[in-house]
């Protein structure tokens, strides 16, 4: 049993080095690493939400997801739907999001996934909730 205790500990440090697993990030560290304005806007294509994601980290974030979620009167979700942000989030800097979305009472938008960048070219490190 310690044996095969082992291997998988030595199995999940080789893929970690690797870049090969995900790290899994709670709400409190996004929290602190990203901020999001946004609000519910009207136009020609419909409701839409969109704002800003800012990144407070040390580092900059690309490939990232949002996910909004629309709310019922008793902030009950009844649908979600994600989109994505183009382009890099640079650290102590902004950037642009909007998604169309059907009418609810409220919404809520959260980070969903994004992954580090290295400004050496090397590989970063990968994000996500």
């Amino acid at each position: 049993m310690l044996r095969k205790i082992a291997a998988l500990t030595v199995a999940a440090f080789f893929m970690d080095a690797a870049g090969g697993s995900a790290q899994i990030y709670a709400p409190q560290s996004l929290e602190r690493d990203f901020r999001l304005e946004w609000q519910v806007t009207h136009g020609k294509k419909g409701l839409a939400v969109e704002g800003y994601v800012y990144n407070t980290a040390k580092r900059n974030a690309e490939h990232m997801s949002l996910q909004v979620e629309r709310l019922d009167g008793n902030g009950q979700v009844v649908g979600s739907s994600s989109v994505g942000v183009i382009g890099t989030v640079p650290m102590n800097a902004r950037a642009y999001f909007k998604a169309s979305v059907p009418e609810a009472v409220n919404y809520r938008v959260q980070v969903l996934s994004f992954d580090w960048t290295c400004d050496e070219g090397g590989g970063g490190g990968g994000g996500g909730m």
